[in-house]
């Protein structure tokens, strides 16, 4: 596996790379289960395909940043990049690097490419994002990974404002079920690299109950 100069970034596979970066409204302070319950560290993905670099979610790291945006440069080695929101807070550094590979890409930098599949969930606010070549399934906030229990729907409390609670998010994640998926790379906590459906299928099945 590659890592970047400040150890940040992980290749999970060759062209897939996720890396974690402390989150600035991250408080140590928040109230367990509420809605700004969550670790400082969060997850971003880059994939790389021959003609096209995609990045979900991207937020920069806020030591080495330079080092950082240096080996990114790196990555893209001038290709196209598209970059991409699951959820509308995560929006992040997004308009700095949109402007920073503007140059690179001939179309709006948002597109999604080929090779990359949205699917939204109804009702929940978040859009993931389906890599079938790699069996990638990428995740904002609605999945999360709790340490020692595993793959999660995100609690009640993140659902504020949204369509569906817990039970519903369920049903809606259901379908994804029909993917061949080993790997769920989520934002909070640490990715799922085996196994993915399964998991998802337990986590499904615990919100169901």
């Amino acid at each position: 596996m590659n890592t970047s100069p400040s150890g940040e970034a992980v290749e999970i596979v060759p062209g897939l790379v996720r890396w974690t970066a402390p989150h600035p409204d991250w408080s140590p302070t928040a109230e367990p289960g509420s809605s700004g319950d969550w670790g400082q560290m969060v997850g971003s993905v880059l994939y790389e395909q021959p003609d096209v670099v995609t990045l979900i979610d991207p937020l920069l790291p806020s030591v080495g940043r330079e080092d950082f945006l240096r080996w990114l440069d790196g990555r893209v080695d001038g290709r196209p990049v598209s970059i991409l929101t699951t959820i509308h807070w995560h929006r992040r550094d997004r308009e700095e690097l949109a402007e920073r590979y503007r140059p690179n890409t001939t179309r709006a930098w948002n597109a999604i490419p080929a090779g990359v599949k949205p699917r939204p969930l109804r009702g929940a606010g978040e859009t993931l994002f389906w890599l079938p070549a790699v069996s990638t399934l990428v995740a904002g906030d609605r999945l999360i990974v709790v340490s020692g229990v595993g793959l999660r729907l995100c609690p009640q409390s993140w659902l504020e404002g949204v369509h569906v609670n817990r039970p519903g998010l369920a049903a809606v994640l259901g379908p994804l079920l029909e993917l061949p998926i080993e790997r769920v790379l989520v934002s909070h906590g640490e990715p799922v690299l085996h196994d993915g459906r399964a998991a998802l299928a337990h986590a499904i099945a615990e919100a169901a109950a």
